[in-house]
C-alpha cells in the first residue's frame, strides 16, 4: 500500500476524469491520498472530494503565492472537519519576487506572517503542517524552529537542502515527488541518504512534477510507483518494505 501525501486532487485538469484517476491510482497500489490546501477557491471542491471518497482526506492552508488570499476566517470553517489531517501548504516562496529591494522586502514579509500564523495556528490545533520552501530554507528553517510545535509536519517537495535536515529532531518528514526521477536531480540523490528513513514520505504533487518516464504528460497519483521505485534504489530495500516504511510514516504523521 502507497500513500500520496499531497496531490492536488481540486485541480481543473481532472474535473472530467476524476474517477478514473483515483481508480488508476488504487490499481496500482494507492491507497490513500491528500489534497493540500494551497487556494481557497477550491478549498470547497477538496472537502467534496473528501466527502465523497473515504481514502482521500485534505488539508487547509494557503499557498505563499496566495497569501494575499489569506482569510482565517473563512479557512475556520473547514479546519474541524474530521477529513482535515493538516494546515497547509504554507511556507515560503522567494522565487519570483519584485525587482526593487523594498518591494522584495515587502513581499517577504507579507509571505512571512501568513507562514507564522499558520504555523501557530497548526500548533494551536494540533495538527501537523505541510511546508512548501522555495529558496527560502533559511528563513523557514528559523520560522519553523521558532514556532512549530511538537506535532511537525513535512516539507513538501524536499529540496535537498542540507541545512533543513536539522528538522528531523523537531519531528518533521521530508516529501520525496517526482523530482527524485529527473536527470538533473543530483543533489536531492547526494541528500537522499542523510534522511532518516522513519521520516520519508512519498508524494506526487500531482498534476504538477511528473515522473520519469511520463515528464510532460499531466502527473497523477498511480505514478508514486516511479518514485517508490527510484526510491527503493537509493535505500537499498525492496518494493514493499518501501511501501510498508512511507505508509507508516505517513499513518504516523497525518493520524490516517
Amino acid at each position: 500500500m502507497l500513500i500520496d501525501t499531497h496531490c492536488h486532487l481540486d485541480d481543473a485538469r481532472y474535473s472530467t476524469d476524476l474517477d478514473t484517476v483515483l481508480d488508476n491510482a488504487k490499481a496500482q497500489g494507492v491507497e490513500k491520498f491528500i489534497i493540500p490546501g494551497a487556494d481557497p477557491k477550491s478549498l470547497e471542491r477538496a472537502v467534496e472530494i473528501s466527502e465523497q471518497n473515504a481514502d482521500v482526506y485534505f488539508a487547509v492552508g494557503v499557498h505563499p503565492y496566495d497569501a494575499e488570499n489569506y482569510d482565517r476566517d473563512y479557512l475556520e470553517k473547514f479546519v474541524h472537519h474530521p477529513k482535515c489531517i493538516a494546515i497547509g501548504e504554507c511556507g515560503l516562496d522567494y522565487f519570483r519576487l519584485p525587482e526593487s529591494e523594498e518591494a522584495i522586502a515587502a513581499e517577504k514579509q507579507k509571505q512571512k506572517k501568513v507562514f507564522i500564523d499558520q504555523i501557530l495556528w497548526a500548533k494551536a490545533l494540533k495538527k501537523p503542517l505541510i511546508v512548501h520552501i522555495r529558496e527560502s530554507s533559511a528563513d523557514c528553517l528559523t520560522l519553523l524552529e521558532e514556532h512549530a510545535g511538537k506535532e511537525g509536519g513535512v516539507l513538501h517537495c524536499y529540496n535537498a537542502d542540507e541545512i533543513l535536515l536539522k528538522l528531523a529532531d523537531k519531528n518533521f518528514y521530508y516529501g520525496i515527488g517526482g523530482v527524485i526521477t529527473f536527470k538533473n536531480a543530483r543533489k536531492l540523490i547526494n541528500v537522499y541518504p542523510k534522511i532518516p528513513q522513519e521520516k520519508l514520505l512519498i508524494e506526487t504533487d500531482a498534476p504538477y512534477l511528473t515522473p520519469h518516464p511520463h515528464r510532460g504528460e499531466r502527473n497523477e497519483p498511480s505514478y508514486t510507483i516511479f518514485v517508490a521505485d527510484k526510491m527503493c534504489v537509493l535505500s537499498g530495500i525492496s518494493r514493499p518494505e518501501m511501501e510498508a516504511l512511507t505508509t507508516q510514516n505517513a499513518s504516523r504523521l497525518f493520524g490516517i
